[in-house]
């Protein structure tokens, strides 16, 4: 009887596959929380606003690419993952 999934492990498999997407999507939402709350300061200009958004939004990317990095290396050195992109085909790699 083949087990079920969670839904932390399917969460945690479709970021796993797609880092670089999940990234973006961080620093979008960053970004785009951290405008809202700095339009909530009504002392500040705006290029000082969107200043302070991108330097929280970077923050947070940087963050999110160390953790990537981290799960990468914890996956390399457990061997959980097949180390080959599914976009290359096996029988396409060896010809010359």
């Amino acid at each position: 009887m083949a087990e079920s999934k969670t839904k932390f492990a399917e969460v945690r498999e479709w970021i796993i596959e797609h880092k670089l997407r999940t990234v973006g999507c961080l620093w979008l939402s960053g970004i785009s929380g951290s405008i809202a709350y700095n339009w909530s300061k009504p002392a500040m200009k705006t290029s000082v606003r969107i200043i302070h958004a991108r330097l929280h939004a970077q923050a947070l990317t940087l963050a999110a690419l160390a953790g990537a990095a981290a799960v990468e290396y914890y996956d390399h050195k457990s061997g959980a993952t097949d180390r080959i992109p599914k976009f290359l085909k096996p029988d396409n790699l060896n010809k010359d």
